[in-house]
């Protein structure tokens, strides 16, 4: 476990923005998460628990607690009811029960299954951050989503001081959220293992709308796990920046999610629509924010990227203030031509003005 103090947040997330975290904590097992609450409690300090920073927004007054880093790695695969590293497996079935632990890279993850032959993540290729943070907000993109294959949860219970296992019919997983973001139980829960059950076989048409647009365009006729991961990678390098290099925390906007009535109105208003088997849909946010004129406009030192308009790319802003003037105006703009209202996909960490 290893223990520092006083250090930028804007260092430890992608957007680069963010004072002075008291302490940080990086914990490589299980057992040191426990031991770093522990810390935080003797000293009467808040907690915020964190993976890559890509889905993570900081505050200019900083944090004046504990910041704990997931950094817990690990890949194992199901075999004769144990896990097995991926060399020590012998076999391979139809299915495939693979863990992976909190800190691991969720694409590191997503490859291996992919690798494998598995299908289930590999529509998930390239979305930033770590395998720990990806049920918390049920990650989700060209028509899959954790939630689809997602088994179970290792978790630190920070109410009750134990290590205890969640299944998934107790995670309450929706678009975007979870009990662990969501409820009563917001923030309770530190996952630090994931287990997935994929299988042997092939994502079926119809696509997502740009995965669908790629696949006509270059006339793929192979849906190997694989051979999709490698046209989502090359989607997504050409609508994202990569947060390594360009200071941006990914898609900044959720999507709009609405009803079937709400469908078939946008439907009636021209509205591209990502469809349900239930009627009920999904809006592109990128596409109303396009359609507002915002796209490659730059905002208080935040630029609309031109290639994908869900994407903020801190330019050359310092402050939390400028993100905050950039965003309401993005919002304000899309409420006013449309009629809906725009929520943020990062999460905050507390300022120093926010209680414990």
């Amino acid at each position: 476990m290893e223990i520092r103090e006083n250090i930028p947040i804007a260092s430890l997330t992608t957007m680069r923005l963010g004072g002075d975290a008291r302490y940080v904590i990086s914990v490589k097992a299980p057992e040191e998460i426990k031991q770093a609450y522990d810390f935080a409690h003797e000293r009467d300090l808040p907690v915020w628990i964190m993976g890559g920073g890509a889905n993570t927004i900081g505050h200019d007054e900083g944090f004046p607690g504990v910041i704990i880093l997931n950094e817990i790695k690990g890949i194992f695969a199901k075999q004769d009811d144990k896990f097995v590293t991926i060399k020590a497996m012998d076999k391979f079935d139809d299915d495939l029960i693979l863990k992976g632990m909190g800190g691991e890279v969720w694409d590191d993850f997503v490859r291996v299954a992919c690798d494998l032959g598995y299908s289930g993540i590999e529509a998930l290729s390239m979305i930033p951050g770590t395998l720990g943070a990806a049920p918390v907000q049920n990650i989700g993109a060209y028509g899959q989503d954790i939630a689809q294959v997602i088994m179970s949860v290792e978790a630190y219970d920070t109410q009750t001081d134990q290590f205890i296992t969640i299944e998934k019919p107790e995670m309450n997983m929706n678009y975007r959220c979870s009990r662990f973001n969501h409820g009563e139980d917001a923030g309770r829960y530190v996952i630090f293992a994931v287990t997935v059950k994929l299988h042997k076989g092939e994502l079926q048409r119809p696509f997502y709308n740009s995965l669908e647009r790629y696949v006509e365009k270059y006339h793929e006729t192979n849906f190997s796990p694989s051979n999709i991961r490698r046209m989502i990678c090359e989607i997504r390098s050409e609508k994202l920046p990569d947060p390594k290099e360009v200071a941006s925390a990914g898609s900044f906007f959720k999507n709009v999610f609405v009803d079937q009535a709400g469908a078939d109105a946008a439907e009636a208003k021209g509205i591209p629509i990502w469809r349900n088997a239930d009627g009920s849909g999904k809006i592109n946010s990128g596409w109303l924010i396009e359609e507002c004129d915002l796209k490659g406009k730059e905002l208080f030192g935040f630029v609309v990227s031109d290639k994908a308009a869900l994407v903020l790319i801190n330019k050359s802003a310092k402050t939390y203030h400028d993100l905050d003037r950039a965003r309401q105006t993005i919002i304000n703009a899309v409420q006013k031509k449309f009629g809906y209202t725009l929520s943020q996909e990062p999460v905050e960490i507390p300022s120093l003005t926010e209680e414990k």
